[in-house]
């Protein structure tokens, strides 16, 4: 599944791994896992596939995390476990949410 084609329509800048723009709200995104889901004749015929969606920004992004929850669920992705933080050095809030797919 691609991550960056379920998010590319929100309102703000979605990348992989890393983002280096000027905005202060947006999307990085990364695979953190992937494994068998399923087997038949000793070959994989399913695979679960984890990902980590990080939103950032300076400011309120409540509105922009349960975008992010209802285009991954549509997508057909179900969500694992979310973490909040804020980062001293950027001075951003951070919210990390992790997803699983069965491809």
């Amino acid at each position: 599944m691609n991550v960056y084609s379920v998010l590319s329509n929100l309102s703000v800048p979605v990348r992989r791994l890393t983002f280096s723009g000027s905005e202060t709200t947006y999307i990085t995104f990364f695979d953190y896992n992937e494994n068998e889901a399923q087997s038949a004749d000793d070959e994989e015929t399913a695979t679960y596939e984890f990902v980590q969606v990080d939103v950032w920004s300076k400011g309120d992004y409540t509105q922009l995390v349960k975008d992010v929850k209802t285009a991954m669920k549509a997508a057909g992705f179900k969500r694992r476990d979310e973490q909040e933080f804020y980062e001293d050095d950027t001075e951003l809030f951070h919210k990390a949410i992790r997803f699983v797919i069965n491809t």
